[in-house]
């Protein structure tokens, strides 16, 4: 007995999902190990077991993918604890700097990030995605009057992911990201007695229990 037209297509659409999610993962492995000039289409496809024909149905070419996992970054950063304005922009810095260490989606992220310019255009900027993410809790933070009247949200969303990224280049080089939450943590502390209130400053939690996903939490 065939299955009815709506199964078909449903299981068609499930597969394709299914081969396009490995294809970003393998992108993601070979672009965080080889960055993005030294990967090939034929690298990625090799890593995901998948034919070229593969890649082409579901992406143009690599420029194509590397703009799909950049995009995808905030996707992979959703803290586990519940929280809001200054305590979840630090939780979004936590668990970004926490998964990075095995995340591939990230790890590419992060060694896409000097190569930006080969594959983005004017209009689309990493360093933008992020600002645009910290400053909507930021906001938060003033209307709770976590912040100093005279903050400007934007600018102290762009100083914060200016000094993550810095962070993130040097705890690459001397840990392998091992210490990149303990930067984080240091990079707050001096962030926050210039620009947050001090009753604000005293209810902040750190520790990578604030950053740590489990595994129960993703399913």
């Amino acid at each position: 007995m065939t299955k009815p037209d709506g199964a078909r297509r449903e299981l068609k659409q499930e597969r394709a999902l299914h081969t396009r999610a490995a294809l970003v993962q393998a992108a993601a492995q070979v672009f965080a190990e080889s960055g993005f000039a030294g990967a090939s289409v034929a690298k990625i496809a090799d890593r995901a077991g998948l034919t070229l024909g593969a890649i082409y149905f579901h992406f143009k070419n690599k420029e194509s993918l590397a703009r799909e996992i950049v995009r995808s970054q905030p996707e992979h950063v959703a803290p586990p604890l519940d929280s809001e304005g200054l305590q979840r922009a630090v939780d979004i810095t936590l668990t970004w700097a926490c998964r990075l260490m095995d995340d591939p989606i990230l790890m590419a992220g992060a060694r896409l990030v000097m190569d930006q310019q080969l594959f983005l255009d004017q209009t689309e900027n990493s360093h933008d995605q992020w600002t645009r993410l910290l400053t909507e809790q930021f906001r938060i933070a003033q209307r709770r009057r976590e912040l100093r009247a005279s903050a400007d949200v934007e600018v102290l969303a762009q100083v914060l992911v200016n000094a993550c990224t810095g962070a993130q280049m040097h705890s690459q080089i001397e840990s392998g990201y091992r210490d990149l939450p303990f930067r984080v943590e240091q990079i707050w502390q001096c962030f926050l007695p210039a620009t947050a209130a001090p009753s604000a400053i005293s209810r902040l939690q750190y520790g990578e229990a604030r950053g740590r996903i489990k595994r129960s939490t993703l399913t």
